[in-house]
């Protein structure tokens, strides 16, 4: 089939169909309020959020620290939340011990029990987050898992799931995590209003 606006708008309405059947499950919703709880929680006795993710969900794992430490909508005290992104731990932690560590050292050198490790996969299926929730759950860190479909090898690792079903690629599944992050940092924001 050749590219047309047809093929173009298919992209939108594949992307409408999972997130339809995602709005679906209200238990869903019910997670998002617990992970938000849950964080708020953390903030209040002076822990931290720790996220993290491969390519398109690091970037996200790195978004949402910095809606935290910064703003989504309301301005308000920043919250103590850090992405694993720092070039110079991975190369060194790829280099020394395989890149399937590079999460989990940084979680077993600054996470702290009472923390919280996000962690995001859209196939669930990457080592170094399953590494770094096992040392998560060792050091007593609740792991919240971003993920797609079943949550793969980590869905047994994480405290908390909230999983997106998509037959596709995993740019549909993404696209849904995106507004997860987001609607759990507006659910913070609300929270500490109160």
């Amino acid at each position: 089939m050749a590219h047309s606006t047809t093929t173009i708008k298919n992209e939108f309405l594949q992307a409408q169909r999972v997130l339809d059947e995602f709005l679906h499950n209200d238990a869903h919703f019910d997670t998002i309020l617990t992970i938000a709880q849950r964080m708020v929680a953390a903030f209040e006795k002076g822990n931290k959020v720790i996220s993290c993710g491969n390519g398109g969900s690091h970037c996200d794992a790195m978004h949402f620290a910095e809606e935290l430490t910064g703003r989504y909508r309301e301005s308000r005290r920043p919250l103590p939340a850090i992405a694993i992104s720092d070039p110079s731990h991975f190369s060194c932690i790829g280099n020394d011990y395989g890149y399937e560590h590079v999460f989990s050292r940084f979680v077993d050198s600054l996470g702290s029990p009472g923390d919280i490790l996000l962690g995001i996969s859209t196939s669930g299926n990457s080592q170094n987050i399953v590494e770094a929730f096992k040392v998560a759950r060792s050091k007593g860190i609740t792991t919240v898992l971003l993920s797609g479909n079943s949550g793969g090898a980590l869905a047994p690792y994480a405290d908390i799931s909230l999983l997106v079903a998509s037959p596709g690629y995993a740019d549909r599944i993404q696209e849904v995590h995106i507004k997860i992050i987001h609607t759990i940092i507006f659910s913070i924001e609300k929270l500490l209003e109160l």
